[in-house]
């Protein structure tokens, strides 16, 4: 087969203040190793205030060859805002959805992507809680609170992930586009994974990921508040408000 084709993997990348990380996260997204597939990137800067968009420019004058689409929001979303813009300019029968960071590793993307691309599943999800790759040891409460929401989650909508809120989340496009998705910011996971459960017929993978995790001083933003408003999502998109 030749190159051109091939698969097209979307990579779709949301922002917010990461200028001194953007660069090389987009450096070893590009390095990634995949096989079967072509790959674009899709850059949402969700109104950063520092200098982001500067950089991602930066790398699409360095790598001309490279489809690199930097997308711009004129007020800040939230992640899950960010999301919604990229999926709409996802070219790819493929989109993989990668934080702005160094918290996961695009070295994973052959185990991430390997069901989809054979063909046996529609959604994949990244777990930080399963396998042999490192894990950087940080917050007992993160991890409690992150297990505990997982557990909510599946009793509403009976899979048994063990990681709903990772970062790392891969799709058909046509199974994920269509999708009507409401929340802005991190009530995007426990929404995004209600309304994928009940897409008919739908395969559902997880695969052992890295997890390289940051502190406060190193830039994390999720806090203890996100993970109170994440249990009224999962009750919300499981029973009352069961839209889209």
């Amino acid at each position: 087969m030749q190159p051109e084709q091939l698969p097209l993997l979307t990579i779709l990348i949301p922002v917010f203040n990461e200028e001194r990380f953007i660069y090389q996260v987009l450096q070893h997204v590009a390095g990634a190793s995949l096989p079967g597939l072509r790959r674009e990137l899709v850059v949402v800067n969700d109104c950063s205030t520092d200098g982001t968009s500067n950089e991602v420019r930066r790398f699409q004058a360095d790598h001309p060859g490279l489809a690199v689409t930097l997308l711009e929001h004129p007020v800040n979303r939230g992640k899950g805002g960010a999301v919604q813009t990229g999926l709409q300019q996802a070219a790819g029968e493929f989109v993989l959805i990668q934080d702005a960071d160094f918290e996961y590793d695009p070295h994973d993307y052959p185990d991430l992507l390997r069901p989809l691309v054979r063909g046996v599943a529609d959604v994949v999800y990244g777990s930080r809680f399963i396998g042999s790759k490192p894990h950087r040891v940080l917050f007992f409460y993160h991890y409690m609170a992150n297990r505990m929401l997982t557990v909510l989650s599946n009793w509403f909508t009976n899979l048994n992930l063990t990681d709903m809120e990772t970062g790392y989340k891969a799709f058909r496009t046509e199974i994920v586009r269509p999708i009507r998705l409401y929340e802005q910011r991190f009530g995007f996971e426990p929404e995004i994974t209600a309304k994928v459960s009940r897409v008919p017929k739908v395969r559902i993978y997880e695969v052992g990921i890295s997890y390289y995790g940051r502190t406060y001083e190193e830039g994390k933003k999720i806090n203890w508040k996100d993970g109170v408003k994440a249990i009224y999502y999962i009750i919300k998109y499981n029973s009352w408000a069961r839209r889209g």
